[in-house]
């Protein structure tokens, strides 16, 4: 049920035959005091102006055509103006009850999958051999809660994890892994791939006949040379066998069959850069070739020139974001494509997709969204770091919040089976390091802190998990089986009507996130709902009431339950159902 989207319609119907155009927006708006009813359309006062009109007479027009029409009756129990033009809306408590029995008992609590987008999402994105670490969190899980909620929304949706696995290093990666077979050919081990870049690194700076061998390997590989190409493809099999552990640990969805490395879009390049030499785009600049963009300006304020070809022929990153785009429109039929990287690369990103469109790769309509993050700080307010250090490894981190959560586990419920003990750590650890990450504006730099993340208390996965298994207890109590609920829904309290809203705006806020990519509003959500809940449980008595008031809030109960589940699970984070 989207009640913003079906207030909006109607209301919008009604201020064209009151006088507005055809583009106007209502600006329907959950309400923040109860006293301005539970919805408020805005975009009165906005219209009312264009037209010359006093904005409550313009209100007042719209509240009669709603009147007239009769659209509302059963929706909107009573309309009223306020202020200097705002229309408040009290929604009808038979709507509200009637909407939330049929939530609760259909495919995706009554949402609708009228998303119809093809959809690439680029997330994720680490190196081949190197390890995944803390950096790649963010993309990876923002990435993986978007995809989620997009396809819950009913868009098909195709992942794209676009691996670091082309460019000069490989030469050099390629000849050490060589070194390695030779010397220890029945004792290969790849398991810290780490170790392994920087002992390629330091072999490189050190022998100059490895380094010219690796210098050779690289123009082999990128001409296509078997030998190179099946060490290559083993240095991506290593590491992206290793980066699957991380992603089953993560509870992402990730899998090889949606590796799209750079090396895809190696073909592509030279064709890009000859189609804007022709064009008169790529101009040549002392040996390279840039193309000069008006939209961004360097330091003297003229047009800023974006190489897209170096001097000795390579291409550079850009260029390859280029191929990504024409890819996804061309070679995906695309609608819209999602790249989720750090804040550092929105410019790149931007300069990428300018020339995209200005040479003609992408047409103007097709829709390129940068959904850009900020960076996990440690409580110093710097980059989060090992304490020598160093960077800290994905795994690592994992293994951390898995350890601090069995000691959490064993403190408070030291009586859990074995088997139920584990599920829980796993559930708690873990989820408590993506909810952390995801409870925040992704826009915004976080700090990263065990003891607030691990809380039972405030905004984290173990509240909201809580939450959860609490309600799942009241049945188990009871003896009761949520299926076998009867009766309708009945609202007779404040506390049930404000509860039953809530429950009611759970598909506002997916399509928010699936619009802006920020499921930082869908765990704000999980919160609130909690705390409503929460706020409804101690006001308003369930097993000890009557027959038909104990089944409808039951069935409250039930829907808040599924909801919360729902939401984790589109989060990426499991419930449990005893903690």
């Amino acid at each position: 049920m989207n009640i913003q989207a079906l207030l909006s319609n109607h209301i919008k119907t009604a201020m064209i035959h009151a006088g507005a155009d055809t583009n106007t927006d209502p600006i329907i708006k959950q309400s923040s005091k109860p006293q301005f009813g539970d919805y408020q359309a805005n975009g009165v006062m906005g219209v009312a102006k264009k037209l010359g009109q006093n904005p409550r007479a313009f209100a007042q027009a719209v509240i009669d055509e709603l009147n007239h029409s009769q659209v509302l009756n059963g929706i909107a129990e009573k309309l009223e103006i306020a202020g200097p033009g705002f229309i408040n809306i009290f929604l009808d408590n038979t709507f509200l009850s009637q909407s939330a029995q049929f939530a609760r008992t259909t495919d995706k609590l009554g949402i609708h999958s009228d998303h119809t987008q093809t959809v690439v999402v680029d997330y994720s994105s680490p190196n081949v051999a190197k390890e995944m670490h803390v950096g790649h969190l963010r993309s990876t899980i923002i990435g993986d809660s978007t995809v989620r909620v997009l396809e819950f929304l009913g868009d098909h949706v195709i992942r794209a994890n676009h691996v670091g696995d082309w460019g000069t290093q490989f030469g050099m990666l390629i000849a050490y892994l060589e070194k390695m077979q030779n010397e220890n050919a029945s004792d290969l081990d790849l398991s810290d791939l780490e170790e392994f870049y920087r002992a390629a690194k330091e072999t490189y700076d050190n022998d100059d006949a490895f380094a010219e061998k690796s210098r050779l390997y690289v123009v082999r590989l990128q001409s296509g040379d078997e030998y190179c190409l099946s060490m290559w493809q083993k240095l991506v099999a290593i590491t992206m066998t290793q980066n699957q552990v991380s992603y089953e640990r993560l509870g992402v969805t990730l899998t090889d069959k949606d590796i799209m490395g750079e090396s895809l879009y190696n073909p592509m390049l030279a064709d890009i850069v000859e189609s804007l030499k022709k064009q008169g785009l790529a101009v040549e600049d002392d040996g390279a070739y840039v193309v000069y963009l008006s939209e961004f300006k360097n330091k003297d304020g003229k047009p800023l020139g974006v190489i897209v070809q170096k001097k000795d022929g390579g291409y550079l990153y850009t260029t390859t974001d280029i191929a990504a785009a024409k890819y996804r429109h061309e070679i995906l039929h695309a609608d819209r494509a999602i790249v989720y990287s750090d804040t550092r690369q929105s410019q790149h990103m931007a300069q990428a997709w300018a020339i995209a469109r200005l040479g003609g790769f992408v047409p103007d309509d097709f829709l390129l969204e940068h959904h850009n993050f900020g960076m996990m700080l440690g409580k110093d307010g710097k980059p989060f770091k090992t304490r020598t250090g160093g960077t800290v490894k994905l795994a690592e981190l994992l293994d951390e919040a898995v350890a601090r959560a069995s000691t959490l586990i064993e403190q408070k419920n030291p009586n859990i089976s074995n088997d139920d003990k584990q599920k829980l750590i796993e559930a708690v650890g873990i989820g408590a390091v993506k909810y952390a990450d995801l409870s925040k504006n992704r826009t915004t730099d976080y700090v990263f802190d065990w003891d607030n993340m691990l809380n039972f208390e405030g905004n984290t996965a173990p509240y909201i998990q809580y939450a959860y298994t609490r309600i799942r207890s009241i049945f188990e109590k009871a003896g009761l089986d949520s299926n076998d609920l009867t009766g309708d829904i009945i609202i007779s309290d404040d506390k049930e009507r404000t509860l039953t809203i809530k429950l009611l705006q759970f598909e506002e806020v997916l399509r928010q996130v699936a619009k802006d990519g920020m499921p930082h509003l869908l765990c704000g959500y999980l919160y609130e709902l909690a705390g409503i809940f929460s706020s409804f449980y101690e006001a308003c008595p369930i097993l000890s009431a009557d027959t038909p008031i104990k089944n409808s809030r039951l069935q409250l109960a039930d829907l808040t339950a599924k909801t919360l589940k729902q939401g984790l699970t589109l989060l990426g984070i499991q419930t449990v159902e005893k903690m």
